[in-house]
């Protein structure tokens, strides 16, 4: 545990105590002509020489640095600093080291070690020359084969760190480690002279093994490991299948590695080797079985290997069951497990000979009842009704001419899985050729196509063209909500290809949704990584908002994303100055994204020029508001109605909603939080104010209070919140709103948690001082509210020290509660203040207490507390219990 440069002086002490010929390389000296306690401190250093390279060689996890301290800060620059000279002396020297250590493997004869009595010897006598230090029997005596044990993994160690690109050190490296192993077992594991991790000597001698030849050493290939290993090496397929297959029973390899195997034969059949193909469908057919057994989901390459299969396939699957599941002794969940695996297999097969094939196998038979096998028929007959299945198996010589309602049924299903436009236009050619009877637009209740373009499309004559246009646009859309945006923009760009031919209004239509799907794609892709848009993109949206062709069918959602892109990425002065006044009139989002640029361009400005910001609080009241409405019910008296979605404002409140969660900007997200939290403030009723950043800005007061339907405000700025926290976690702005929303809600051990965060993020986990406008006295007084209804009185009074002037009348009070649920007296380490130790001292004396008071006694007298001390030592006091307390605290809460 010794750091470097000390190591290094202490064994140069070794070496000029132990005689060491001054200026001579260790490597020019004969080790057998030197005295043994000589040639013992030359091995030692040599030792560890070449161990402190291979440590240094090893990645180090950095230690997270406390408050800075000036002298700590340069003391540990200069260890590192010397380390570092140290370092590069001994790899210079790695080679002489290494020889010296060789040497020594070719002693034969026993060492001796120097021990506290020689050395006192040697320190009363420092002349003698021929005296019991020099003689054979000095110090303590270590073995010619302890001392060989050691140097052997030592020199296996440097040899194995050099063989990176050298199959021959890494030979040298095994033959030492074996040695090594031989030593070890031959002195015993026990004996006091060497330490050899026998863990890590395995793991040594395993990974020389693999990298080295080890097909003659049995030991290696007994691991299923170096086995699978060997088989991957020389190309031996089918022994690597057998192993998979054993290991279904055995399940001694780990997932990860067979899904590692797995790839590596991936990767050499993509290679042009085709001969793997069916390789790698065996072993991943055995990882599939052996998942399902372990309750995993099935794979996605076993679903894609089984979108064709053979009878060859399906035989090998079952033979894979089978082999895997001991019937007689299996749990009734394993067999439930494969039952349920056969069942879904049969159902996702379409060739009634394979499925026939598995549902009359032996153990498909012994793991399904009769009931489960006749209901599993029914339901393949139901799937689907234009099919004509047949229960008996259709052998493969027969040639049997299918159906035209099969050839349709198959065509259709076809259609319903292609996203290849040419493909679909090529199917519906087909299906058009044999029926001009159907409508192929409704084969699936899956497409959808909004209703503002449904009535244009369906209106087109020609009924080919019709479902063509319907079924590219109805796909694109899908492929656009599961942001599969490739795919989309092939489809989309094939239907505007079609619809330009004929339909001005249609090719505006697929215009405009290209603009969409070219918003989604930026903001899914550079855009998440912060990249601006292109500038192209930003004057197509804005051509979008300003466009004024005359009969387009529109929807509102393609608006309502270009004003959020252009709010995302801070088009402030095109919204705010240059946007179509007609356009505001008219755009209830165009109008909302305004009042928002307009709002937050004037945020740094004063006061009086926040006009802006009262129109856009007016439009959200409106929003916010209710109409009430006067009913006379049945007993003659008049009740009244509030109507919760008010049709006054520019849009639903649900809407407005809907609109925000759309927006990623820092700046627009605080502001519209802070205008709805102002908006909850602004009732007379609330006891709990919720405080937010520029909260300033908004009028103070509503004229009409009833109006406004402050339930839905309260929903409302929960949502935003919750939603503000997905964008950025670590706001410590809104983690504060949302501590005061669990507060006003009486959830006082969810606000702690937040209360907690907030600080953390904005203090490198209160290693730093946590900001005087994120913890205000007002955050403090709430935290102590919540650890007091908690009942940890302790930390109440350890919180009232947090507030600009101490809350002693409330530390007290607190401190004199006894059923507190805290850790009580181990706090106490955490209290600065002076005279909260004092009342502790005299309570506890007072109740008997004699071990408290002790703790309380023994906080008192931190010299660092001292009442004389100067002004900083007292605020650094303060400052290290305030965070060890904090952090305690978070541990506790998160």
């Amino acid at each position: 545990s010794l750091s470097v440069p000390v190591l290094n002086m202490l064994l140069n002490e070794l070496l000029c105590i132990s005689k060491v010929p001054p200026g001579t390389k260790h490597v020019d000296v004969d080790l057998s002509s030197l005295p043994p306690t000589t040639a013992m401190a030359i091995i030692l250093y040599n030792r560890w020489a070449i161990r402190t390279i291979v440590q240094s060689s090893f990645p180090v996890k950095q230690v997270k640095p406390g408050p800075p301290q000036l002298n700590v800060m340069s003391q540990m620059q200069q260890e590192k600093e010397l380390t570092e000279n140290i370092l590069k002396v001994l790899k210079e020297q790695a080679a002489d080291s290494i020889l010296v250590l060789e040497g020594a493997l070719k002693l034969n004869k026993d060492l001796y070690v120097h021990t506290i009595r020689t050395l006192d010897l040697l320190a009363m006598e420092p002349g003698m020359v021929n005296g019991e230090t020099e003689s054979s029997t000095a110090g303590l005596k270590i073995t010619a084969e302890e001392m060989q044990c050691q140097v052997c993994y030592d020199l296996g160690a440097i040899y194995f760190q050099q063989g990176s690109t050298n199959a021959a050190v890494h030979q040298n490296a095994k033959e030492k480690f074996f040695k090594t192993k031989e030593l070890v077992a031959k002195n015993g594991s026990s004996s006091l002279h060497f330490t050899i991790d026998e863990e890590r000597l395995a793991g040594y001698c395993q990974a020389c093994g693999i990298l080295t030849s080890s097909s003659d050493d049995a030991s290696q290939q007994a691991t299923p490991y170096s086995q699978i290993h060997s088989c991957m090496k020389s190309g031996n397929y089918q022994d690597l299948v057998k192993i998979f297959l054993e290991d279904n029973i055995t399940l001694s390899l780990p997932v990860q590695f067979r899904q590692s195997v797995l790839r590596e034969l991936f990767r050499r059949a993509q290679q042009g080797t085709d001969a793997l193909d069916e390789v790698c469908f065996k072993v991943c057919v055995c990882n599939t079985v052996c998942d399902v057994l372990q309750g995993q989901t099935t794979d996605i390459r076993f679903c894609q290997m089984f979108l064709k299969p053979n009878k060859e396939k399906i035989d090998f699957l079952l033979e894979v069951c089978s082999r895997s599941i001991n019937l007689e002794n299996a749990s009734e969940e394993l067999k439930r497990k494969m039952a349920a695996f056969l069942k879904n297999l049969c159902l996702g097969l379409e060739d009634l000979q394979l499925v026939f094939m598995i549902s009359s196998h032996e153990l498909f038979i012994k793991l399904l009842k009769d009931d489960e096998r006749k209901l599993l028929v029914d339901q393949m007959r139901k799937r689907s009704s234009r099919i004509n299945l047949c229960t008996k198996p259709v052998t493969s010589f027969y040639d049997i001419p299918a159906s035209a309602s099969v050839n349709i049924g198959q065509l259709e299903h076809q259609l319903i899985l292609s996203v290849d436009p040419r493909r679909i236009r090529q199917i519906l050619i087909e299906l058009h050729g044999m029926t001009s009877e159907r409508q192929f637009w409704t084969v699936s209740n899956k497409w959808e196509v909004p209703n503002v373009y449904g009535n244009v499309i369906l209106g087109i004559k020609d009924s080919l063209t019709r479902d063509l246009v319907y079924i590219l646009m109805a796909k694109g859309l899908h492929c656009c909500a599961i942001k599969d945006f490739v795919h989309a923009k092939q489809l989309f760009a094939a239907c505007l290809e079609l619809v330009t031919e004929f339909s001005p209004k249609l090719r505006q239509v697929m215009l405009n949704e290209m603009l969409l799907l070219d918003i989604y794609t930026h903001e899914a892709g550079p855009g998440a990584s912060g990249e601006r848009p292109p500038s192209d993109l930003i004057s197509r949206v804005r051509g979008y908002l300003e466009m004024r062709v005359p009969d387009i069918p529109l929807r509102q959602v393609i608006a309502e994303e270009c004003v959020a892109f252009l709010l995302n990425w801070c088009e402030n002065e095109y919204l705010t100055m240059q946007v179509p006044l007609p356009l505001v009139q008219t755009n209830p989002y165009v109008k909302l994204g305004q009042l928002l640029a307009a709002t937050c361009k004037e945020l740094p400005g004063p006061k009086e020029s926040r006009r802006t910001a009262k129109d856009l609080w007016e439009v959200v009241v409106q929003i916010c508001s209710v109409s009430n409405q006067h009913k006379r019910g049945n007993d003659g008296r008049v009740s009244l109605i509030k109507h919760r979605e008010s049709t006054l404002g520019i849009m639903y409140r649900s809407e407005l909603l809907s609109f925000i969660k759309k927006l990623r900007e820092p700046l627009v997200l605080t502001t519209i939080l802070s205008l709805f939290v102002k908006l909850h403030n602004v009732r007379e009723d609330i006891v709990n104010d919720i405080a937010a950043e520029h909260i300033s800005i908004w009028p103070s007061s509503i004229p009409n209070l009833q109006s406004v339907d402050f339930e839905a405000v309260a929903i409302t700025v929960k949502e935003l919140v919750s939603y503000a926290l997905t964008i950025n976690a670590n706001n410590h702005f809104w983690l504060i709103i949302q501590a005061d929303i669990y507060f006003a809600t009486n959830q006082y051990s969810a606000a702690l948690h937040y209360y907690l965060q907030a600080g953390a993020v904005c203090s490198d986990f209160f290693n730093k001082m946590v900001p005087p406008d994120v913890y205000t006295d007002q955050v403090i007084k709430r935290m102590i509210k919540c650890c007091s209804l908690l009942n940890c009185h302790t930390q109440v009074a350890i919180l009232c020290q947090f507030l600009r002037e101490v809350d002693y009348k409330t530390a007290f009070k607190a401190l004199q509660e006894q059923n507190s649920h805290d850790a009580m007296d181990s706090y106490y380490e955490y209290i600065w203040d002076v005279t909260i130790l004092e009342y502790l001292t005299y309570l506890h004396h007072k109740r008997g207490e004699t071990d408290k008071r002790q703790i309380a006694i023994k906080a008192i007298g931190q010299t660092e507390l001292n009442a004389s001390n100067p002004e900083e030592v007292l605020q650094l006091a303060a400052q290290r219990r305030k965070k060890k307390f904090l952090q305690a605290m978070a541990k506790l809460y998160f």
